[in-house]
């Protein structure tokens, strides 16, 4: 299977490739610019086809009769649902060769396209770039761009994987922003959903139901990962996505969600397939899993998303003890302080939650991504709000400091780099009115069934939830210049002081003590010193000798305050 099982490749001059696996179809046809090509049957029911055609030609499979579009669409016409185009990566132009960065480097800055500027594209995000590479961010991490139905939406209801979504812009306006980041130092992740289909506009199970097994997921019928069909399905999506776009790695959501039978041996193969296409420059591949596993990071993957530390974090600060949170709601300070010491809290030891994790702390600090707020921790809120809105100014500058100067890797949201307080909603933009109020009333009962109150949320189907998601309204602007500058400055030590620190080699666990009920004495030993930070969330730690390379606030007066400094 080292040939394309799926889509559209372009093969020589103006011959082209077309494959669809359908193994129930009786009948399979190209329509391709109006003109019928009809399709021959491999052994595993793999359909291919090979004709004249050039870029931008729009074409569709006709099976059985009815016209799909190609699930391995790199663009579509319009919708999901109507034809695809025929399209030729090879001609953009890169401009000079890109190496990359190393993980260590990594400061990463996640934003949507859609609400990171007032165009919602990416010619005007393009255009931010510079701002974000002079603050120091060292990593884009693009929420997922796969068409979805709609024009708004976060990216998780994705329907055709390969495709970007046409509101954001052409293709080669994504690979002009990603050459632009490059050329200002910055590597460019995406997210990339492989779990599930978006519920609205997602064809698949009419002309390829073998995509899908029996197991029921939080979004409908499972992907039958068990079927090497399908393996070769997302694999071929993730070497398109990186060499189209010359992506310097992904975020892969959800992986616990991705079943294969095999102790999820097509994510190990997919590590180490990527890795093996890129040679020439470092690729950071990322997932998030619930599970707390420390397996894919031993096979191929560099990090994962840290929710313990940011869980932990939220209910020490803010009290809230619903839904995810309540396995933190007892004694989230001790919780926090396991978090700094070995990465992850849950490690598989006794809990009275049931037990999930193992033992993590083996693993370089570099493999946590930890974040003070994402996308789903406030947008999955009834209202939307930040963390900042919750908890304060001065809390909330105390932990960003800290997020920036401790050793795991950092990752902010957009607009936290200015300390923003516009709140980040769910929004989609379902087909019809129907589905509108099945979303409504489903978000309404699920938030309320946690303990949010809903009374005065916005529609998630309206227009509303998703202009005001913008992360940069006209807020008071010298408030806003300051926090760049504190983010420009913590970066900057980062970079100085601790990535040199995390190049030499990391030295057993780290150590954490409590001087208060509510605060931290934490240091981490590396080849090259120790790093040394004194945090305090709630009651003043008390003085503190050493020499600092960063405080903020007083810890021997201060509720809120930090102590950070490196020695030999």
């Amino acid at each position: 299977m080292t040939a394309p099982l799926w889509g559209a490749v372009p093969l020589q001059a103006d011959e082209w490739r077309f494959g669809l696996w359908a193994p129930s179809a009786a009948d399979v046809a190209l329509r391709l610019d109006g003109t019928l090509h009809p399709m021959t049957r491999g052994p595993d029911g793999a359909w291919q086809v090979s004709c004249p055609a050039r870029a931008n030609l729009p074409y569709m499979f006709r099976v059985d009769g009815t016209d799909y579009p190609d699930p391995a669409s790199r663009l579509q016409v319009d919708g999901p649902e109507g034809p695809s185009l025929t399209v030729d990566p090879s001609q953009f132009d890169w401009g000079s060769h890109w190496q990359g960065r190393p993980f260590e480097e990594a400061v990463i800055f996640e934003l949507h396209i859609g609400t990171f500027t007032t165009e919602g594209t990416f010619e005007a995000a393009t255009h931010r770039l510079a701002d974000l590479a002079a603050m120091g961010v060292t990593v884009i991490e693009l929420m997922p761009v796969s068409q979805f139905s709609g024009a708004r939406g976060w990216g998780y209801d994705g329907v055709l994987i390969r495709a970007p979504q046409p509101d954001y812009g052409s293709p080669d306006a994504m690979r002009t922003f990603v050459r632009t980041a490059q050329e200002l130092g910055m590597a460019v992740l995406l997210d990339l959903v492989m779990n599930h289909f978006g519920p609205f506009g997602n064809l698949l199970p009419a002309y390829v139901p073998e995509m899908f097994s029996d197991r029921a997921t939080p979004w409908g019928a499972a992907i039958d990962f068990a079927r090497p069909q399908v393996q070769a399905f997302f694999h071929e999506a993730a070497m398109g996505w990186l060499h189209d776009y010359r992506l310097d790695g992904f975020r892969f959501d959800a992986v616990h969600q991705i079943r294969d039978g095999r102790d999820q041996k097509v994510m190990r193969d997919l590590a180490r397939d990527l890795r093996a296409s890129a040679p020439d420059r470092p690729l950071h591949l990322i997932c998030e899993d619930e599970r707390n596993l420390p397996s894919l990071r031993e096979n191929g993957y560099d990090a994962e998303w840290n929710d313990d530390w940011h869980n932990a974090l939220h209910v020490a600060l803010t009290g809230e003890h619903q839904g995810y949170y309540s396995r933190f709601a007892n004694a989230p300070f001790d919780h926090l302080a396991r978090a700094m010491a070995r990465g992850q809290v849950d490690e598989g030891q006794p809990s009275p939650e049931e037990p999930r994790g193992a033992p993590s702390a083996h693993l370089p600090w570099t493999a946590f991504i930890n974040s003070n707020l994402t996308h789903d921790q406030v947008g999955n809120r009834a209202h939307g709000e930040r963390l900042i809105s919750l908890v304060g100014e001065t809390p909330a500058r105390v932990i960003h400091a800290a997020l920036l100067l401790m050793p795991f890797v950092p990752m902010l949201f957009m607009g936290e780099e200015e300390g923003s307080t516009a709140p980040f909603h769910f929004f989609c933009d379902p087909p019809d009115d129907d589905s509108c109020e099945a979303v409504r009333k489903g978000r309404r009962a699920e938030l309320a069934g946690i303990g949010y109150e809903v009374d005065g949320m916005l529609d998630p189907c309206g227009e509303a939830a998703f202009d005001v998601s913008r992360p940069y309204p006209a807020e008071d602007a010298d408030r806003a210049a300051a926090w760049r500058d504190l983010t420009r400055r913590l970066i900057d030590l980062r970079m100085a002081h601790i990535v040199p620190l995390l190049r030499s080699g990391k030295i057993g666990d780290g150590t954490v003590s409590r001087p208060t009920a509510r605060s931290f004495d934490a240091a981490w030993r590396f080849e090259g010193g120790t790093l040394r930070v004194c945090l305090a969330l709630g009651t003043p730690l008390g003085a503190v000798e050493g020499t600092p390379i960063f405080t903020m606030g007083d810890l021997a007066r201060d509720a809120f305050a930090l102590h950070v400094e490196i020695t030999s």
